[in-house]
């Protein structure tokens, strides 16, 4: 009922080709592609490395890549990428729109983004519309936050219910304020 394929067994040491059986010559087509030509059909393409942005870097004008970015220097325009990394170093005066958002430097200006995480380096003094946020301990934001299940789309009317305005130096000091 099943045999065992021959395709991953080792080739024959020889330096003269083996001779297929009887029923293995019916299987082998009568003009076998050729190595090169199978390779590049069946490899999948590597994702290219991310953009990095150096701390001695300063853009003025807007970003937009379909790739990621990782910023460690200071851009004064807007910014679209897939996956876009704010590092300590940078400081960041436009517009954010990214599926993925991880933040751990300055941002002055609105942030949009599937994923968002500020970290608790982060600096960010604007409003945050999100899928999904994470704020770590530490981190500092002056805003208000949204929750949308479409954030990247920037033409959409906000809910005035969904916004909730926070300032936050770190959770324990928000947590001092409720307290009291």
């Amino acid at each position: 009922m099943f045999s065992k394929s021959k395709i991953n067994d080792p080739a024959p040491t020889t330096d003269t080709p083996a001779k297929p059986t009887a029923s293995e010559s019916k299987a082998i087509p009568a003009a076998p592609a050729k190595a090169s030509e199978f390779r590049s059909a069946a490899a999948p393409k590597a994702k290219p490395a991310a953009s990095v942005l150096s701390t001695d870097l300063h853009i003025t004008g807007n970003l937009k890549t379909t790739g990621d970015i990782q910023v460690e220097g200071t851009v004064e325009g807007d910014i679209r990428a897939h996956l876009l990394t704010i590092g300590e170093t940078a400081t960041i005066k436009g517009e954010i729109i990214a599926d993925d958002v991880v933040i751990n430097g300055r941002i002055v200006g609105r942030v949009r983004g599937l994923k968002v995480r500020l970290t608790a380096t982060a600096r960010v003094e604007g409003d945050i519309i999100h899928k999904t946020i994470a704020i770590e301990s530490g981190a500092h934001f002056e805003g208000s936050v949204q929750r949308q299940d479409d954030p990247l789309t920037v033409g959409k009317a906000a809910a005035p219910k969904a916004a909730a305005p926070v300032s936050t130096a770190a959770s324990a000091a928000v947590a001092a304020k409720t307290a009291k």
